[in-house]
């Protein structure tokens, strides 16, 4: 039986008159608004970097995975509007949070941006409303954090307004599974916030799971990252492995995939990038921490994949003494700065700690990436170099460290000296003593 703020709130969820609010207009954000927007709501967005509110409102999309023809036509209809003023959030109904979520230096979590979120949401919080974090974090946030700062005031959730956590599963670059057709877990404070918040994502998901609580929900999002992060932390360990014991890792990757039941593949590479698998797992780690339990299998996991960047630099290194040189001095070419293949997403990305530590040791590194022109490293903005015959022919070594579809990988290595191949992106080649795999 729903509350009187409930019902109102269903009815108005219902036939399309509730306005919605997404606060953090990046790689979640957006794509979110866009699939709100695209059902029938009104949505304002809201974001502290008022760049991307001008490129919203001019219909221009700052984001590989969204549409710009779909994203102007909501700005055209009114359908979408962004600000940076919180002060609409008066008029708004729903409030979906969508902020970073970050390390600190000391690797601990950074959740200043869910509190700011929050500490706005207070300030303008009135009967009927349903707030929804999406932020991935530790479990208890909702509950613990947010919940208090929404409570300051006399309304009570459960009655006079909803408080949930569904936490975002945002696959860049993925084409197959999107917002709409990727089933989203929900939890709520109460039974009454769940079936008001499902109710809510229903009239643009195909299809909503919901637990049994705001913690079960923040659970279930790192639970999915960690199992990535340890399975390929796995695989990064028994490249290493491999390696020692001249195997080739990609075959046999390749060759136990043939089992029909009990196994699932996982790859090395140069390490892990993205928001959500070098990060999410820390969260729970540093959680868990605090109730004196150490979570082993997390750290191990986290320790192999950060040191993935180093084995790629002693790989090309071994390269590079193919052809009597080291790597002070050294051109040395990365292909992808991505951290995965066919997407922009820079963020975490191993590549950058591979520049870094190539720099380090007096290498001259230059990059190409169709999806990214230009990064910042250090205080200096790098572009992106057109890939040509005369840029691969002239690097000391070239290092694929994304493997983009749009590359001619027979052609980059018919034209390299040497390569170093992170991602088994050349496995069909037969020109082996041109490359070196991890």
């Amino acid at each position: 039986m729903l509350s009187p703020s409930g019902k109102e709130l269903k009815e108005k969820i219902t036939n399309k008159t509730a306005k919605v609010s997404v606060i953090g207009l990046g790689y979640v954000g957006l794509p979110l608004a866009i699939e709100i927007g695209k059902s029938g709501f009104s949505v304002l967005g809201i974001d502290v970097d008022k760049e991307k509110v001008d490129k919203v409102n001019n219909g221009r999309s700052y984001i590989p995975d969204v549409d710009e023809d779909e994203l102007s036509r909501l700005v055209s209809k009114n359908k979408l509007v962004a600000t940076s003023d919180y002060k609409i959030l008066k008029e708004v109904d729903i409030v979906s949070i969508c902020v970073p979520t970050p390390l600190r230096k000391t690797r601990e979590p950074d959740i200043s941006y869910i509190v700011a979120a929050a500490s706005e949401v207070a300030k303008y919080l009135h009967r009927g409303q349903l707030i929804i974090l999406e932020s991935t974090t530790f479990p208890g946030t909702t509950k613990d954090i947010i919940l208090p700062e929404l409570e300051k005031n006399s309304l009570k959730v459960g009655r006079d307004f909803f408080l949930s956590f569904s936490p975002e599963r945002v696959d860049p670059g993925n084409k197959k599974y999107t917002i709409r057709n990727t089933p989203k877990v929900l939890g709520g404070i109460t039974p009454e916030c769940t079936e008001i918040a499902k109710i809510f994502y229903e009239q643009f998901i195909e299809k909503v799971v919901t637990v049994g609580s705001t913690q079960e929900a923040e659970m279930t999002k790192l639970l999915e990252n960690i199992f990535r992060s340890v399975n390929i932390a796995l695989a990064n360990e028994l490249a290493l492995m491999c390696d020692r014991l001249g195997i080739d890792i990609w075959n046999v990757i390749e060759a136990a995939t043939t089992k029909p039941f009990g196994f699932m593949p996982f790859y090395p590479g140069p390490g892990l990038g993205g928001h959500c698998i070098p990060i999410d797992p820390v969260y729970l780690s540093w959680k868990a921490k605090t109730y004196g339990f150490y979570s082993k299998f997390i750290e191990f996991a986290e320790e192999v994949n950060k040191n993935m960047p180093h084995y790629v630099v002693r790989k090309i290194t071994d390269a590079l003494n193919i052809h009597k040189k080291c790597i002070n001095g050294s051109k040395i070419l990365i292909l992808g700065i991505a951290y995965k293949e066919n997407v922009g997403d820079i963020r975490e990305s191993p590549a950058l700690d591979i520049i870094e530590i190539l720099r380090r040791q007096g290498a001259e590194v230059i990059y190409n990436d169709p999806y990214a022109p230009q990064i910042k490293i250090g205080d200096k903005k790098v572009r992106s170099l057109p890939l040509n015959e005369n840029l691969l022919s002239q690097a000391d070594c070239v290092v694929i460290t994304a493997a983009h579809s749009s590359y001619d990988y027979r052609w980059i290595v018919e034209n390299a000296r040497i390569v170093v191949d992170t991602r088994n992106a050349t496995k069909n080649l037969s020109n082996k003593e041109k490359i070196i795999k991890i």
